[in-house]
């Protein structure tokens, strides 16, 4: 008995210590921060979705869900290597909004000058872990030192799989200014960024950023947390208002009635970037089936859908490219436009959009 309580206590430990690595952020300090206790999305402690929203459905059995992910089927990670495409992001024609993906949530949004990265994960990993949840063959051909200057750096939320602390950091030299949810500065500040150059957003503020450019916090229906801890800091989709164009960046996001209110309020859109993949029937409030993500991108009004959070990490049990197949199929029924670029490869506004279906590796 004494043996075992020694284990536990020495396993304690070493999990607590790990934890206090700088990667891991800082969660905000409650007391000495006005913006988070006036926020009408936050109550109890935390911040709330719009709707009653269960990570984990009610009746979901955690020992079956942990064995299923330690014995994933072999197609949740290509067996082949993903074809991409390497674009000079310097040197990138910009006279219409162009948008280069860099697989799962990461990409660049170029127009006139104005360089655009959301959610950027360069470090080959999407977990605290190096070894553990580890880029497709292929898939991470980008990297910090490919990246143009940033003028803006936008970070949806603090999940490691969007907030990369490594590429975050390598980034600062590079960026101008960084927008984010309400409370995820509190890991940029830890991390010894500096705070003026750091814009925090609730759920519809707006931040003009130039005479062309403006960014609002929109609501997404998620969670956060870097630590044990869930939602101390926000989770958001963004509208981006760039010269006449307005383009959607989604996150992380289950489908609910929000799209539809966004597409209502400040629709109809150029394009809709939304998340489509690491979905389960195990949790599926938090992200969106394929078939609702392209009900999602008709709801906002989008002429365009972008399906991203996917072809770079397995954080699920699916198919790698099941849910590219399912959304195309999706979209083909409803009459929503969308592509499917390979990673690298650019995607402008106007212009004719990528058919080669690549993700169907011969």
């Amino acid at each position: 008995m004494i043996i075992t309580l020694i284990i536990i206590l020495v396993l304690v430990f070493v999990v607590y210590a790990f934890m206090q690595q700088k990667m891991f952020g800082k969660n905000p300090d409650i007391n000495k921060y006005e913006r988070i206790k006036n926020s009408s999305n936050y109550s109890d402690g935390v911040f709330q979705n719009l709707s009653l929203t269960e990570v984990m459905r009610k009746d979901a059995s955690y020992p079956k869900m942990i064995f299923k992910f330690l014995n994933k089927p072999k197609d949740t990670v290509p067996q082949k290597q993903i074809p991409s495409v390497k674009t000079d992001l310097h040197t990138l024609n910009d006279e219409d909004p162009v948008i280069v993906w860099f697989g799962h949530s990461s990409y660049l949004i170029k127009h006139k000058g104005t360089n655009i990265l959301v959610d950027p994960v360069f470090s080959g990993h999407a977990s605290p872990f190096s070894f553990s949840v580890k880029a497709f063959p292929g898939s991470d051909i980008y990297k910090v030192e490919d990246m143009p200057a940033i003028d803006m750096l936008i970070l949806t939320h603090d999940h490691f799989d969007h907030l990369d602390y490594k590429t975050v950091m390598a980034l600062q030299p590079k960026v101008k200014h960084i927008y984010t949810s309400l409370g995820v500065s509190s890991h940029l500040k830890y991390w010894n960024i500096d705070e003026n150059k750091i814009t925090e957003l609730d759920w519809w503020e707006t931040e003009k950023i130039a005479g062309n450019i403006q960014l609002t916090a929109a609501p997404a229906r998620h969670f956060s947390g870097r630590k044990f801890g869930r939602g101390k800091t926000l989770w958001s989709s963004f509208i981006l208002e760039i010269s006449s164009y307005k383009i959607y960046t989604g996150g992380d996001s289950g489908y609910d009635s929000h799209f539809k209110t966004i597409g209502e309020k400040h629709g109809p859109f150029d394009i809709a970037i939304l998340e489509c993949g690491q979905y389960g029937n195990d949790w599926p409030y938090i992200h969106m089936m394929p078939e609702e993500v392209a009900q999602a991108a008709k709801d906002l009004n989008a002429k365009l859908l972008l399906p991203v959070h996917w072809a770079k990490f397995s954080l699920s049990l699916h198919a790698w490219n099941e849910p590219v197949e399912r959304v195309v199929k999706a979209a083909n029924e409803i009459n929503q436009s969308i592509t499917i670029p390979m990673i690298g490869e650019p995607v402008t506004l106007n212009k004719p959009v990528a058919q080669n279906k690549w993700w169907q590796l011969k």
